[in-house]
């Protein structure tokens, strides 16, 4: 899809005019700042996709931190394929590899506590698959992937229900016994009545410090507790430090800028 919306309905209008329909070119893709890789594979679908003959040789595996200069992969091909798949497989591998730069930016934030960073269904429509990939590359975990492989109640579904007992009673009766439940909360009060229901996970949404602390007393240890809304660099820490398992951060795909991925004929 992404290769049909740049080629459009006559192809490459410059490299039909000024590349020889023999050419070939050699070229290395190569970091311009620091991070994490993730989604050369992108960039090697798109070349093969127009020239399936192309050679394509991926020198740093996703997941790594790059340096700039460093080079991370070659390929030799029709020069008119690389050329018109080259923005393709950069817009793609730059955007997952800066999402997976963010990532391992948050997990590093909270080593050594025992939260765990985790995305949101706050992904780009078309592209949840390859951001949620690059969240794992960079260290973090995938909450649900769509509205199909768990139950999470939010506030809206609390009041379409009538409150939370009768949400959760609901959900229980319909979950499979290897669906798991969620329910966000937005005070302690919720909490104290969610716990005797025992969901799997409580969501803590947008709790201040001190009451993510009673919270996790409150718990003790019975069920996972989430929290969100209010995540940032500035504050993930502390966060973490309350006692929280997950910390979901919606900025990991909705906020991270692209990392800069050069493209060069050698």
């Amino acid at each position: 899809m992404a290769l049909a919306e740049d080629l459009g309905r006559a192809g490459d209008l410059t490299n039909q005019a000024c590349v020889p329909e023999d050419a070939r070119l050699s070229v290395a893709w190569t970091a311009r700042r620091p991070g994490v890789l993730s989604g050369l594979s992108c960039a090697r679908l798109a070349l093969h996709a127009l020239a399936p003959e192309a050679r394509f040789d991926v020198l740093v595996p996703d997941g790594d931190p790059i340096a700039p200069g460093q080079v991370l992969a070659r390929a030799e091909a029709p020069a008119r394929a690389v050329l018109s798949a080259e923005r393709t497989g950069l817009n793609l591998a730059s955007r997952l590899s800066g999402i997976a730069t963010l990532t391992r930016v948050y997990v590093d934030a909270v080593a050594g506590t025992r939260a765990r960073i985790t995305d949101t269904r706050k992904t780009t429509p078309g592209l949840r698959i390859l951001e949620k990939y690059a969240v794992r590359c960079g260290g973090g975990v995938n909450h649900r992937f769509g509205l199909d492989d768990a139950i999470l109640i939010k506030d809206n579904h609390v009041a379409a229900c009538g409150g939370v007992r009768p949400a959760l009673e609901r959900a229980r009766a319909a979950a499979g016994h290897l669906v798991k439940v969620e329910l966000e909360v937005d005070s302690l009060a919720q909490l104290a009545e969610a716990l005797p229901l025992a969901p799997d996970v409580i969501m803590l949404d947008n709790f201040s410090l001190a009451d993510l602390r009673e919270a996790v007393a409150m718990a003790a240890g019975r069920v996972t507790l989430e929290a969100s809304g209010g995540v940032d660099l500035t504050t993930v820490r502390a966060i973490a430090e309350t006692g929280v398992q997950v910390i979901s951060v919606g900025a990991l795909t909705h906020s991270a800028p692209s990392l800069d991925i050069g493209l060069d004929a050698v």
